[in-house]
Order: structure tokens, then sequence, then C-alpha cells
């Protein structure tokens, strides 16, 4: 075993290790938060831990705001650094203000979020299309990794090919192989400007009614 170890490049103790899951009573907590979140997302950490301590949970504002982090879930109120962008070389401008949406595959757009399970979470990621507001790809993952993001991407573009392709400043859409990929269809990157959650609108809403719901996206988003 050291010897097949030392080939692969793999420290032994990573080998034995047993991931530990979540505790019973933590997803709990998350659940609350997470419905809490839906009624409430302007809500802090400090007005979270409050909340649940009235629930009679006796919990510390430190482990609501963990919780809180490993869900992605982040109070909704202006402030600079919202969120930390992946390290890349070329940064691209925000392609879509005041443009008018005139054709399917003129603007497509991707975000990621989560899904509540009965025992933890799964992280979703859609692709969809600004104008006919389908649903091209979708794609779920355990971790928030770049592969998963890249499959619904390479699904949606054996469909079509859009003109500009809109995605938030997140390290998976950021990575050099998710540029590489829409540059070789020479399809035009607009990224979301700094703490502008509206930048993204329709993959936003998609993916709001998707949890205040909780259902799976599947097929076409009905028009308003």
């Amino acid at each position: 075993m050291a010897r097949q170890c030392e080939l692969l490049g793999l420290a032994r103790s990573s080998y034995y290790y047993r991931p530990v899951g979540v505790n019973e009573e933590d997803l709990i907590l998350m659940r609350l938060l997470d419905e809490q979140y839906t009624r409430t997302p302007f809500y802090g950490t400090r007005k979270m831990t409050a909340w649940l301590n009235q629930q009679g949970y006796g919990v510390e504002r430190k482990r609501v705001r963990r919780l809180l982090n490993e869900m992605g879930l982040e109070t909704i109120y202006p402030h600079p650094h919202l969120s930390q962008p992946g390290a890349v070389e070329q940064r691209f401008p925000y392609l879509l203000r005041h443009l008018p949406i005139e054709h399917a595959n003129h603007v497509w757009s991707s975000d990621i979020t989560y899904i509540r399970l009965s025992r933890g979470f799964v992280y979703l990621v859609a692709v969809i299309d600004w104008w006919s507001r389908y649903v091209l790809a979708w794609d779920l993952s355990i971790t928030l990794d770049t592969h998963f993001c890249l499959e619904a991407l390479e699904r949606a573009l054996r469909q079509a090919t859009p003109d500009i392709f809109n995605t938030d400043q997140g390290v998976q859409f950021t990575s050099a192989s998710y540029i590489q990929r829409l540059q070789t269809n020479h399809i035009r990157i607009s990224w979301d400007g700094r703490g502008r959650a509206l930048d993204n609108i329709f993959v936003e809403r998609v993916e709001r009614v998707r949890r205040c719901a909780f259902i799976p996206l599947v097929g076409e988003v009905q028009h308003h």
C-alpha cells in the first residue's frame, strides 16, 4: 500500500482518511436557517442566532456563521467586497447594461446554487438563455469544483452558441479552463459587477424560485 501511494503521489494519511458526515443537529439547524433565509434574506448572523434561540435552539453566533458559510448564504445588503473573485490575469467587463436582448442565443447566463436534501446538500449549476428564459443545461455536484460547471456548459453548447455569456466572478467561472472553453467558440465574455446581484437577474430569479419551491430545475422556465 505504501508503494502504491508513492506511485500515485498520494500521502498514506489521505488514503486512509474517511470524511465525517454532518451531524444530525447541524442538519436541523441548516434546514431552519435556509427556511428563515428564504423569508428574511436581510438577516445577519446576529439576528439569525437570536431567531434560533427563540425557537429553542441554544446556539452561538460563531456556529451560525459557520453553517451559513457552508450553505453559501450571505446577508443581502449593500457592502464592499461582497465576494472574492478567482485569481485571473485577464478580467472582462459587464456587457449587458442597457443592451436590448433581441433573439435566442443572444445572451446566456450561468450561476450556482444549492439544493437542500433530507441529509445534506448538493450544488446545482444552470445555464439559461436570457431571451427565452429556457434552461439549456444543468448539472449537480456534491462539491463546488469547476468540472460540473464545465459539464453543464458543454451540454448547452451542443445545442447552440451564444453571442455573449454572462456569469458572476466566482472561481468556477473565472477559471482558465472555463474562459478558454468560451473563447474557443468566439463567445464574448461578460462578468457581473462586483457586489451587483441584479446583473445576473434572470438566473438569480430561477434560483430563487427553485429555493422557495424546493424543486429541481427541469425543462423550460415559464415566461412572465
